[in-house]
């Protein structure tokens, strides 16, 4: 059967009885397969299958962050997914207005819908992050949300360079920036946010006169750097347009500290390191050597 099939069939046994005639795949997130399908009234549905049995392990979690953001982002007009079924084999919810800014080709390869270096995005963008980084630690963390304090998420990212380093063959370059980065006072957060985590084009949901109507996949939220938020800005983007994004942040009353461009680019800069731990879960051969070659181009 076809992944579509597959997904067809998921969503008939949680009652959910969707047409493969038009459906389409989306094999652009590293954690779930998306598969978007209509019922016999024309309504779109989204049914996220996960990739990995660990995936599913995350689903409440993910529950209680859509729960907590979904009231304070709709003040904006924003909508995020209102899951109607979940169970660990599936995910299904009414599609959200708008559609994706980026999506992957039959062959995999990046398809933009958008300007991702617009000036009119940058401001967007950053309007909606001062919105999201409203949300306190304290509010998150009564909604049973994972809170990481700012030590917490500079010592969680000295776990992850070891762990990593300790894995793989990473260069001498890298490793030298990466100790000078985490020896730097300057970029680290003094306080940390309610965050995404993976906010880039792929999960931005536009109408038609560029609007942001909604944010998909939420499985990485956490109370975090705020500067996890703007790391993809800044490769897609540029300088120019990152510093864009944290003017309209900060006139929409979100918190800049003199640091937080330069980490931006350094969790830009650090990718590598998420990959290969993605790489260690899945095991896969694909991925690790992948992650080997990010880690140690010159090899």
């Amino acid at each position: 059967m076809s992944t579509i099939d597959d997904a067809i069939a998921l969503a008939a046994a949680h009652g959910r009885h969707l047409s493969a005639r038009g459906a389409t795949v989306n094999e652009a997130g590293l954690d779930y397969r998306v598969v978007m399908a209509s019922d016999a009234t024309g309504r779109k549905w989204v049914l996220r299958v996960p990739r990995r049995a660990d995936v599913s392990e995350g689903m409440a979690a993910e529950t209680r962050v859509l729960d907590l953001v979904a009231p304070v982002l709709a003040e904006d007009g924003v909508a995020v997914p209102d899951w109607q079924v979940r169970s660990p084999e599936l995910i299904a919810y009414p599609a959200l207005p708008g559609a994706p800014g980026l999506t992957l080709t039959g062959a995999g390869e990046p398809e933009w819908h958008m300007d991702p270096a617009s000036p009119d995005y940058a401001e967007r963008l950053g309007r909606l992050l001062a919105r999201l980084h409203s949300i306190t630690p304290e509010q998150a963390g009564a909604a049973g949300v994972e809170v990481r304090t700012p030590a917490g998420v500079r010592q969680a990212w000295r776990d992850d360079v070891a762990r990593v380093s300790e894995a793989f063959t990473v260069s001498p370059v890298l490793a030298e920036a990466w100790r000078a980065w985490l020896e730097d006072d300057t970029c680290w957060p003094e306080r940390t946010v309610m965050t995404h985590g993976e906010i880039y084009p792929a999960h931005v949901l536009f109408d038609e006169e560029g609007t942001i109507t909604g944010v998909l996949d939420w499985t990485t939220a956490r109370v975090d750097d705020p500067a996890r938020d703007l790391s993809a800005q800044y490769g897609a983007a540029g300088e120019e347009m990152l510093r864009a994004t944290l003017t309209a942040y900060e006139q929409a009353g979100g918190h800049v500290h003199s640091g937080l461009a330069a980490q931006a680019k350094h969790l830009w800069d650090a990718s590598p390191i998420g990959y290969a731990l993605y790489a260690l879960i899945t095991g896969a051969e694909t991925d690790l050597v992948t992650a080997a070659s990010m880690l140690n181009p010159e090899a």
